[in-house]
């Protein structure tokens, strides 16, 4: 469940960079296109383990319907975050489902999203402190749970971008370390595909 809780929280993160930082100013320098889709590349750093765990696939966050989050190596994986649950495919096959009327987690999580694709930047300033610097066209923000319950969850999150997010990274309090990189990132009507467009139905 750690699992699918930490790729919806990196999920969120794909946008949640406009909504922190010197807010106003990260705002302006930031694209805000109804779709965006494109490809990232993951690395996992376990504590105790020399070689990272290295995964990648695509994504795509859609304003007013949600996230879709597809792992195509090593192994292939769906993610599907929408306002009111949080499901987990493998290939045709619900693998998880966790609806937010009976997991709070669920609530947070997508309360967090969404209020972020909307720009409502108040819930993201109740769980989280936000500490930002902007040097020409890109910026870094660090985000830092206030909740100690969500802080041994998630630990810290650190964004970088400039028009776009272009990396986060998820210190865990384990000590455990999530490195991820966004590239090839198109918005608008072609950028994602149909079976992508129909999984988020």
């Amino acid at each position: 469940m750690k699992r699918i809780l930490t790729a919806a929280l990196l999920a969120c993160a794909a946008m949640s960079a406009h909504a922190a930082g010197p807010v106003e100013k990260i705002q302006s320098m930031l694209a805000k296109p109804p779709v965006l889709c494109g490809r990232f590349d993951q690395s996992k750093q376990l504590v105790g383990i020399r070689k990272p765990l290295l995964s990648n696939g695509r994504f795509c966050v859609v304003n007013g319907k949600g996230v879709l989050w597809r792992t195509l190596q090593p192994f292939p994986n769906t993610l599907r975050l929408k306002r009111d649950e949080i499901v987990q495919m493998q290939g045709d096959r619900v693998a998880m489902r966790m609806d937010a009327k009976q997991e709070p987690v669920v609530r947070m999580i997508n309360g967090v999203l969404f209020s972020l694709l909307a720009g409502d930047l108040s819930q993201l300033e109740t769980l989280f402190e936000l500490d930002g610097s902007i040097q020409g066209n890109s910026w870094n923000v660090a985000l830092k749970a206030r909740q100690p319950a969500l802080a041994k969850a998630i630990g810290t999150l650190a964004l970088t971008g400039g028009a776009y997010v272009k990396t986060v990274t998820i210190s865990e309090a384990s000590g455990d370390r999530t490195e991820i990189t966004f590239s090839n990132l198109q918005s608008g009507d072609q950028a994602m595909t149909a079976e992508e467009g129909a999984a988020l139905e």
